[in-house]
């Protein structure tokens, strides 16, 4: 069975499993009681369907940002706005890394980071791919939702479920990976495969333990002054459906302040991320 064909398998088991669990408050889309000795993770991350790690080296969508400053095109919005992936080292190095600057188009301050990373010199061995705007379209109108009202964050295939209704703050969309941009970052980690995952979300001020290498994202909450906590299980989140599918690569969320950063906190992200960019 090809790569494509065992994760698309875990969306119909995902459905199912999602099932033996009961929501509390569903609105908000937070998986309750299901938690692992008390640590706050639910017991299925453990038998979500897993994708094992190609040996080969992926391969680029376009050209790299490394030659082509205005990056690749990984995919388009519901208004059809681009949706870039900028390439910062070689892109056949064996370790990739993906940062996200912002998911919801109401929480933006991530994109400093991810322009800022543009620039920096990497080890061998590590290509960083920065997505600035995985919802542009939310990002012009300065809405959490895409242009069809759908919350990204709750429309991955992990556990996907239906939450809240069309334009709605947690609204999960007609069915898993029904909306096109969420189609573009799922074949972008679906290829690339990234080691590391951050995605930047706002403004709980904290780093979120997401279910990954929990070494990493308390060295990554040290290192730039946040709180290191679990923050909640989210049926459709994009980060857990990568920690489940890819069990040895880590993706964690990063809930930065309300309000654009300082130039000071840009730069302690940015080191911070090229830090666990090389554990």
């Amino acid at each position: 069975m090809g790569l494509m064909t065992k994760t698309q398998a875990g969306v119909s088991s995902g459905v199912l499993a999602v099932a033996v669990f009961v929501l509390a408050g569903c609105g908000d889309g937070i998986l309750r009681g299901a938690t692992n000795e008390g640590d706050g993770h639910a017991p299925f991350l453990k038998t979500t369907p897993t994708v094992p790690r190609t040996s080969s080296t992926p391969s680029t969508p376009g050209t790299p940002a490394s030659s082509n400053p205005s990056g690749s095109v990984i995919g388009r919005s519901v208004q059809g706005r681009q949706i870039r992936a900028y390439v910062v080292g070689n892109p056949t190095a064996p370790r990739h890394v993906l940062v996200v600057g912002c998911v919801h188009g109401d929480e933006t301050a991530g994109e400093a980071i991810t322009r800022r990373l543009r620039g920096v010199k990497l080890p061998a061995g590590v290509a960083l791919w920065l997505v600035d705007e995985f919802n542009p379209d939310g990002c012009s109108a300065h809405t959490r939702q895409n242009a069809h009202g759908v919350d990204l964050n709750r429309n991955s295939p992990w556990h996907w479920r239906h939450l809240d209704h069309p334009g709605g703050t947690y609204y999960s969309g007609t069915g898993p990976l029904s909306e096109p941009e969420s189609r573009a970052i799922y074949h972008l980690v679906l290829q690339v495969q990234p080691a590391v995952t951050i995605w930047y979300h706002q403004h709980a001020t904290l780093v979120d333990a997401s279910g990954g290498d929990e070494a990493i994202e308390r060295r990554y909450a040290s290192l730039v002054g946040l709180p290191f906590r679990h923050f909640g299980l989210f049926p459709g989140s994009i980060t857990s459906w990568q920690n489940a599918t890819f069990t040895d690569d880590t993706a964690f969320v990063v809930e930065l302040p309300a309000g654009e950063l300082s130039m000071s906190a840009v730069s302690r992200h940015v080191r911070a991320a090229l830090e666990v960019a090389q554990r």
